[in-house]
């Protein structure tokens, strides 16, 4: 068996806003394995400032995992421990080489019979009249569940946005999430939970910055709205500091980015206990192409879930690679008549 990787740039369609800066351009890797018969793929999902993995030697990880892709899939997965994006990457890329289709690997109804998965239609901060231009082409989408990022502008003025929304929408036509990435601080976070409340929000995603466990199980024990676990769950590895973490919050839900916390097994650890202590979760993407997407989509059709996913990002790229995803009527399809068009796996082999 051979190993290769190659970096690509995806280029965003337009700038996307976070509590954390503007983006522009996404960087992510491919790693792909080939036998005497079959190459599979697999997106290695890097977030820069945000994976626990964005080190200098990152590069120097993936070509180690190169010359050393003898060593099999589960020795390499236990020496990646540090770096969730190139394990989950490695999952895939496993997974592709022993599917009958590379970008078919976990063959269900989502994939042969167009069952689709239900999502969420994100809108990213801006000014005012960009935001709402956002929300007037999602619900022409036929969204039924909007999430809006906040933090970045006026607190007053995005929780005007979300008051204008309810106003027009009962909580039966719009499902309301937002994420804060964050933003708010230790002191404020409680009155601005309240105020949000007010707009009948579904669920706040990550209110205050991680590694604050008091502070944040406090917020979840007097929180108005659900508070959903985010970024808290990045660089949590040992499964024994999953469990301590979940008991101690006592969060209402998790949000699980496979490429930010370690794959699919590691994942599925997430879930196990989650499911054990009552604790909702819902899959979301972190701005992978569509490689990494649908790899995520068609492990989340497997799990059953009836939660809207956070799976709709893929058409944010000029040069995403054309597949047979598709968003329709606020749902993610795969589209068995459309190919996969792509020279990526020709650009790394050669």
């Amino acid at each position: 068996m051979k190993a290769s990787y190659t970096k690509y740039t995806l280029n965003f369609k337009a700038p996307s806003g976070t509590s954390r800066g503007v983006m522009t351009k996404k960087e992510t890797w491919f790693l792909v394995l080939q036998d005497t018969k079959n190459y599979g793929i697999g997106e290695c999902g890097l977030l820069k400032g945000l994976s626990i993995d964005d080190v200098p030697d990152y590069e120097s990880k993936l070509s180690w995992v190169c010359d050393n892709i003898h060593l099999g899939e589960r020795k390499l997965l236990e020496a990646l421990i540090e770096f969730p994006s190139i394990r989950f990457g490695l999952e895939q890329a496993f997974l592709s080489l022993g599917s009958n289709h590379p970008f078919e690997l976990f063959p269900s109804a989502f994939t042969t019979k167009e069952s689709p998965v239900l999502i969420n239609g994100l809108i990213w901060m801006g000014s005012e009249a960009f935001m709402l231009s956002q929300l007037e082409q999602k619900l022409k989408e036929g969204f039924k569940c909007i999430k809006m990022k906040i933090g970045a502008i006026d607190f007053e003025t995005e929780l005007k946005i979300l008051k204008s929304i309810r106003a027009n929408f009962t909580v039966d036509e719009i499902e309301l999430r937002v994420d804060a990435n964050g933003a708010f601080s230790l002191s404020s976070a409680l009155e601005k939970l309240q105020k949000l409340s007010e707009c009948q929000i579904h669920s706040i995603e990550q209110p205050i910055k991680p590694n604050n466990w008091e502070t944040m199980a406090e917020l979840c024990e007097r929180t108005p709205l659900p508070i959903a676990l985010d970024e808290e769950l990045i660089g949590i590895q040992a499964v024994t500091e999953k469990e301590k973490l979940l008991q101690t919050i006592q969060p209402q839900y998790i949000i699980l980015k496979p490429s930010l916390i370690g794959g699919y097994a590691a994942s599925q650890e997430w879930i196990n206990f989650a499911e054990q202590y009552d604790i909702g979760w819902w899959v979301t993407s972190a701005l992978e192409s569509n490689i990494g997407l649908n790899a995520i989509a068609q492990w989340t059709h497997t799990l059953k879930t009836t939660l809207p996913q956070g799976l709709g990002t893929g058409s944010l790229y000029t040069n995403n690679f054309e597949s047979p995803l598709e968003v329709s009527d606020g749902k993610l399809f795969y589209r068995s008549a459309k190919n996969w068009k792509t020279n990526i796996i020709e650009e790394v082999c050669t």
